[in-house]
């Protein structure tokens, strides 16, 4: 399975070019404003009524008040600002951040060493964990913010869930037009969001503005101390204010690490500090606001506004995960862990924007099921969180392989950092295992099916492909023995194959049949690297063959959308130039015979396999292949 990950055998330098963004700061930092910070930014909606009244419920007094906002700090401050901004961000993969690019940038640089099978596993692991959360945060974060209406009018209640879902099925339906033009809208919205956040917190902290003193540390020292156990499980429920801290590396790319660095630092941080130091200070004069302090913090007269703008910036939060759910997908599907799914476009300037529908009706079935079964953002909050950390300390784990065996940091300064990473995750870890029995289990179970069908995918290809290589032919023999004796009809042939050197199946079965071959003959292999984009100059890689065959093998980036036309029109070493009219494509199809043969997988795994591999995208749509200069040949085979 690692195959499908470290098989470039071409440098990162030769093959990888920085796609980073080219607009100027100050527009960077807003867009990264609307995009990457909806979904941390909705966190104050529930974060501080969930520590009180979630599963392990404790009393509204100032230690607890304190000890609690000074964990929410000092959270913040190790997970989001030295973990993510200053050490995981420094690891980009050609611009591109992200699970899939973390591991690439790994495996590249220490492709062979016997632990990188694992190194892909845990990569895997972390990308099924992220589909857990997709679900889960469109679920909670516009559940949360559409209960406000309660604080408004208690009468409202039997509406939450009907408008919620109305909102949701409107997201998701919308998918299809892109994100373009509703796009330039996320900055200024969560704008508005975040001063109203830092409002509502300078108001309520004037009361109180001993509440200031709960930044120190000692107030979660001192909470630990008084209660360790309540303390350990209070943490699942703080952590509710650090989900969402991974899209700051994930969408790196689209921002660059330093508007996403100066927005969090500069404005997004501050304000999500006032907020929660409002909420504390809220409760330290009314201990019974604890039912939706972020709501009961406004006047009355604010209220109804403040659930309209609270309910726009989780559409926005929603419509970030979902995003990101379409580019970790291509990303898989890229890099051998998914059978080709419909793609498609929806910019013709932003080659990342993109729509695959089937991930967007399940994801939407999935949240839909979350909202009518759980009901309550309560309740959600209880799924909420495993997923984060159990991708957050995956990441921990490929960071320590990067600073100790990659960058070689100074071994004192690489183990304090990564101790105390793995000290806050694994701590965060553990504390939201508790939670299963209350609804942790739902990522989990998303997790376990998903790992199930992607490394099902990446085994069975591998399994594959060893079978038909058993029986190929390599083409310098093929050439020599059959070329010079075979009638020759005029035109071009292309034959895919996944390797150039050897003749593929589809060859061999249109001469058995034909009995033909073109004039011209091409053995056609795409390759995608473990870099995110390939400049044009490095993209083919011809070679003559003789007796009118050549060799070609296409590369592309695994951020990249695979078309073959256009890269075949910038070949200039094979003749003529490529017409697609004079131009025939022979594609193999094989159909999967699932048995017991060793060494393979387990029957069930395998008929899994032959479903994935007849439900996927035609070769010809992935590849954008001209719809009437296609033949397909099939062939049966055992695996």
């Amino acid at each position: 399975m690692a195959t499908a990950v470290i098989d470039a055998d071409r440098s990162a330098e030769a093959v990888g070019v920085s796609h980073g963004p080219k607009e100027k700061l100050p527009k960077l930092m807003l867009g990264a404003i609307g995009v990457v910070y909806g979904d941390i930014g909705t966190s104050p909606l529930y974060t501080m009524k969930e520590s009180f009244l979630g599963p392990h419920p404790m009393a509204v007094d100032p230690l607890h008040i304190f000890g609690v906002l000074s964990l929410i700090f000092w959270s913040l401050m190790f997970i989001v600002t030295i973990k993510y901004v200053f050490v995981a961000m420094r690891a980009d993969n050609r611009g591109e951040g992200g699970s899939f690019a973390l591991l690439s940038l790994i495996c590249h640089n220490l492709a062979g060493k016997k632990w990188t099978a694992t190194l892909v596993v845990l990569g895997v692991l972390a990308t099924c964990l992220f589909y857990g959360d997709a679900m889960i945060t469109p679920a909670i974060s516009v559940l949360s913010a559409v209960e406000g209406l309660t604080i408004v009018e208690a009468g409202l209640q039997p509406l939450v869930i009907p408008i919620s879902i109305v909102i949701l099925i409107a997201l998701f339906l919308v998918q299809s037009r892109g994100t373009a033009k509703v796009g330039v809208l996320f900055g200024p919205v969560v704008l508005v969001y975040l001063a109203s956040l830092a409002a509502l917190g300078v108001t309520n902290i004037m009361a109180h503005p001993a509440i200031i003193g709960a930044l120190s540390p000692h107030w979660a020292v001192e909470f630990f101390v008084s209660n360790p156990k309540l303390a350990f499980l209070a943490m699942g429920s703080v952590f509710l204010a650090v989900t969402g801290a991974e899209t700051l590396y994930a969408d790196m790319a689209h921002f660059g690490r330093k508007a996403i660095g100066f927005s969090w630092l500069g404005l997004v941080y501050p304000c999500l500090m006032l907020n929660y130091l409002g909420q504390g200070a809220l409760l330290l004069g009314n201990a019974h606001a604890a039912t939706n302090p972020f709501y009961l913090m406004a006047p009355e007269s604010v209220r109804l506004p403040l659930v309209l703008i609270a309910t726009a910036a989780t559409i926005i939060a929603s419509q970030a995960v979902i995003s990101g759910a379409f580019s970790v997908t291509h990303q898989a599907i890229q890099l051998g862990f998914l059978p080709r799914l419909r793609t498609e476009h929806t910019s013709e300037k932003a080659l990342g924007q993109i729509y695959i529908p089937l991930v967007n009706w399940g994801l939407m079935i999935m949240v839909m099921l979350l909202v009518v079964g759980f009901r309550e953002s309560g309740r959600l909050a209880s799924a909420y969180g495993i997923a984060v950390t159990g991708t957050m300390l995956i990441t921990t784990v490929m960071l320590a392989f990067l600073v100790f065996q990659v960058w070689r940091w100074n071994r004192l300064l690489a183990t304090a950092t990564i101790g105390l990473f793995f000290l806050v995750d694994g701590t965060y870890f553990a504390s939201n295992i508790t939670k299963i029995p209350d609804g942790g289990w739902f990522p989990l179970v998303v997790a376990g099916v998903s790992f199930t069908v992607l490394t099902t995918w990446a085994r069975g290809r591998q399994l594959m492909r060893a079978r038909l290589a058993e029986s190929a032919l390599p083409l310098a023999v093929f050439i020599k023995s059959a070329a010079a004796s075979v009638h020759r009809v005029r035109g071009t042939s292309v034959f895919l194959s996944t390797s150039a050197d050897v003749v593929p199946a589809a060859l061999l079965h249109n001469l058995k049949h034909n009995q033909v071959l073109h004039q011209r003959v091409l053995i056609l292999n795409v390759k995608v690297e473990t870099v995110p984009h390939v400049p044009e100059e490095n993209r083919i890689d011809v070679r003559d063959a003789g007796h009118g065959f050549y060799q070609a093998i296409l590369h592309y980036g695994f951020m990249e959308e695979v078309d073959i036309p256009r890269g075949l029109s910038r070949i200039k070493t094979c003749g003529e130039p490529f017409n697609m009219m004079s131009t025939s494509f022979f594609l193999g199809r094989q159909k999967l015979i699932p048995s017991k043969k060793v060494p393979g997988m387990s029957l069930w795994r395998e008929r899994l396999f032959a479903w994935m591999l007849k439900s996927s995208e035609s070769a010809m749509e992935f590849f954008k292949l001209p719809t009437n200069r296609v033949v397909e040949l099939g062939s049966q085979l055992q695996i």
